[in-house]
């Protein structure tokens, strides 16, 4: 299984009992995070420092992929477009991908702007983060130019709006169908 855009780790842990795991990150920071917590929880997992538009693996590698909050920090509409048309690329016909993006009809998010600057604190320290704030038909519209299928798009339903519309994050699993 792919993880594209692993950060520290922490979404490994539902897989790492039944999966041979793989990620990337474009952080080296986020890596090294990753590798103290693979260590702490006792997993294996190789990692890459690389951009999601260009995957460092070959053609039809991976029957599983997840790409958690990932998508959305991409700044232009041809990155995205690039990313996603890798992990069908990396993907094996019949490949699934689990997908999130943050929803831009959140209703912390209806005063922002489809391109936004998210406040970040860490360490003390405050960054602006870029945010690309997707809807449902446009999140799924961009899945199915890369040439994926959407095969079930959900709200996500541990937040106080599981409502599709108002949910703060967009899920899809898609599939590359040949």
């Amino acid at each position: 299984m792919l993880n594209i855009g692993c950060g520290h780790g922490a979404d490994f842990l539902p897989f790492c009992k039944t999966f041979e795991l793989h990620g990337l990150d474009f952080s080296s920071e986020m890596l090294r995070f990753a590798v103290k917590y693979s260590l702490k929880f006792r997993f294996d997992a190789s990692l890459v420092q690389a951009d999601a538009s260009a995957l460092p693996y070959a053609s039809n590698s991976f029957d599983w992929a997840i790409a958690v909050a990932s998508y959305h920090h991409l700044q232009s509409q041809e990155a995205r477009r690039e990313a996603l048309a890798e992990l069908r690329r990396v993907l094996k016909p019949g490949g699934e991908a689990f997908i999130t993006v943050w929803n831009r009809w959140q209703p912390a998010f209806w005063s922002k702007r489809k391109e936004t600057h998210v406040r970040w604190r860490t360490n003390g320290i405050e960054l602006q983060r870029y945010y690309y704030l997707f809807s449902r038909g446009e999140m799924e519209a961009v899945v199915r130019r890369a040439g994926l299928t959407v095969v079930r798009s959900f709200a996500e339903r541990s937040y106080r709006f599981p409502v599709l519309q108002f949910s703060k994050n967009i899920c899809l699993l898609v599939a590359k169908i040949d």
